[in-house]
């Protein structure tokens, strides 16, 4: 004999889920928003810009203003690689006036920002200068290995002519134990968002046709490559990014 329940009880229990949904939904916002303020890109990178974030029922909204326009693409694509995000409207607006495309300023831009997301060189002591698309870096590289993959980082960036390195060699001095690994303490979606950054940078690898994602530091890459070398150059790039433990290239070649 089946058993009865009171139509009160199951009243209860619908109004109960009923309200429920949208306190998980709450919370969940609530999470992805704390993540994104967290996460070492916001922290780090956009630490001095004014981002405001918005989430409801997983779609994020950003508005407020960033220096440059690279770090609105940052702050979309760090965004989207957290867990529970659905969609991002990026209304970010740049502050001032942006270079013009392929002007020296802006391929000095585009250059920092490439060498930025790279932990095998080093950005803050490289200088780089340009002229009629023709870059120039000065400062002091640890190694020649390091000068030479900063003059090919460089050269990979779109619009650049040639570059010309005038950095000197010097050995550094040597870290304390103390300090920590580089990159130990970045989140996925960090990672996520570094990756396409540097993968949008490079001429020589499509961010477009390419497909990111990273669980606990092991990043994935799926899509088309044009040939065998842009997807080999995909998984070198994306290897030095920071954070980056291994990178598993599953890209097909057209």
């Amino acid at each position: 004999m089946k058993a009865k329940y009171p139509v009160s009880l199951l009243v209860a229990a619908l109004v109960l889920l009923a309200l429920s949904v949208p306190v998980l939904a709450s919370k969940m916002d609530d999470q992805i928003v704390s993540s994104a303020k967290k996460s070492y890109v916001f922290k780090n990178y956009l630490k001095n810009d004014d981002i405001k974030i918005q989430s409801k029922d997983g779609a994020v909204t950003l508005t407020g203003t960033v220096s440059e326009e690279s770090h609105k693409t940052l702050a979309r694509e760090t965004v989207a690689g957290l867990r529970g995000v659905k969609s991002v409207d990026n209304k970010l607006e740049v502050k001032g006036e942006s270079p013009a495309v392929n002007s020296d300023a802006w391929l000095i831009t585009k250059v920092k920002t490439t060498l930025l997301f790279h932990r095998s060189v080093s950005a803050s002591a490289t200088e780089v200068n340009a002229k009629d698309g023709i870059v120039t870096l000065r400062g002091n590289a640890e190694s020649q290995a390091q000068k030479d993959l900063t003059t090919e980082y460089a050269k990979d960036v779109d619009g650049v002519k040639d570059v010309k390195n005038e950095m000197v060699v010097s050995t550094p001095p040597k870290p304390s134990k103390k300090t920590k690994t580089a990159g130990s303490t970045i989140d996925d979606a960090s990672i996520t968002g570094l990756a396409k950054m540097t993968l949008l940078y490079h001429r020589s690898t499509s961010a477009l046709n390419t497909s990111v994602t990273t669980n606990r530091g092991v990043v994935t890459l799926t899509g088309k490559a044009k040939n065998a070398a842009e997807k080999d150059l995909a998984t070198k790039y994306v290897s030095d990014v920071n954070g980056v433990k291994s990178v598993k290239n599953r890209m097909t070649i057209e």
